[in-house]
């Protein structure tokens, strides 16, 4: 009871660790690796208040790095997109010169 606390005090970690990961998002300067460990101390840290079932963290880490470099990949094509574009508007505009 010292170290863990009453049942009150149990209960109401678990509840702010529960709205933490319920809210949790990766942060726009965030990477990958440091997003997974913050994740990672909410998981942990709820484990040790409550019996939870076994989380497979590594197969979570796999798919958000899967995710990660799709969305990178996006971001790529939506720039190659935007260049396309632009140079199909400068040779549209040249050729208005022309005439």
């Amino acid at each position: 009871v010292t170290y863990e606390g009453t049942n009150q005090i149990k209960d109401t970690k678990i509840n702010r660790l529960v709205h933490d990961y319920e809210i949790f998002s990766m942060l726009e300067n965030e990477n990958i690796s440091t997003m997974y460990d913050h994740f990672s101390d909410i998981i942990n840290a709820l484990k040790g208040l409550k019996d939870l079932s076994t989380l497979s963290l590594e197969d979570l880490l796999g798919s958000l790095m899967t995710h990660e470099l799709r969305m990178n990949d996006q971001t790529k094509n939506e720039a190659k997109k935007k260049m396309i574009t632009l140079i199909a508007s400068k040779d549209e505009e040249s050729n208005e010169d022309k005439d």
